[in-house]
């Protein structure tokens, strides 16, 4: 017997560059693959992007596209890896920003975990917004307007996050849950 591919014929795109933490990016890919989506890795560059494991270097992971060269209009959803260097690098590019505002412009669901966030925050997407975060970042995510919320998954409109690599599972049924309902709201 077959099993369900509830996300079949979506695609999903992860954003993410050097340092991502590895369990972050590989475990939601995995589990929107394994739901039927197509997931494209898009980064700052071409060629191969390297995680961060457990404190130090990790695996890498191919690179599909450049951020630059992103429609959002061509995804349903976007995912945003943690780890501390990923999302530093990536909250100073003009193009991620932009690529952030346009799928939450959208109405698309943004997913992102860990230090993530801080990447929503340079968008300008979490002030009202009930949020979480990683620990270390809660006082940015504050600061900014978050109505912080210390719980594995918030979801809050299109916007969903999660603290930590523990929360993963969590973190990925509230994406499979967001992208189902879309798919049935178009339908």
């Amino acid at each position: 017997m077959a099993v369900a591919e509830p996300l079949a014929s979506q695609r999903i795109l992860i954003m993410a560059t050097h340092g991502f933490e590895q369990s972050e990016l590989e475990v939601p890919l995995e589990r929107l693959q394994d739901a039927g989506a197509d997931v494209d890795i898009a980064s700052l560059e071409m060629g191969d992007i390297a995680g961060w494991d457990d404190g130090d270097w990790g695996d890498e992971i191919e690179v599909d596209l450049k951020i630059s060269d992103v429609k959002a209009d061509d995804y349903g959803a976007l995912v945003l890896p943690g780890g501390q260097m990923n999302p530093d690098l990536l909250r100073v590019d003009a193009d991620a920003i932009a690529l952030i505002r346009e799928f939450a412009a959208a109405g698309k669901p943004v997913a992102a975990i860990c230090h993530a966030p801080w990447l929503l925050i340079e968008a300008g997407l979490v002030k009202g917004k009930q949020m979480t975060s990683y620990k270390s970042i809660r006082t940015d995510m504050v600061n900014a307007g978050a109505d912080f919320v210390d719980q594995a998954v918030v979801v809050d409109g299109h916007i969903i996050t999660s603290r930590c690599p523990d929360d993963l599972p969590a973190f990925c049924d509230a994406i499979v849950d967001a992208l189902a309902a879309a798919k049935v709201a178009a339908s």
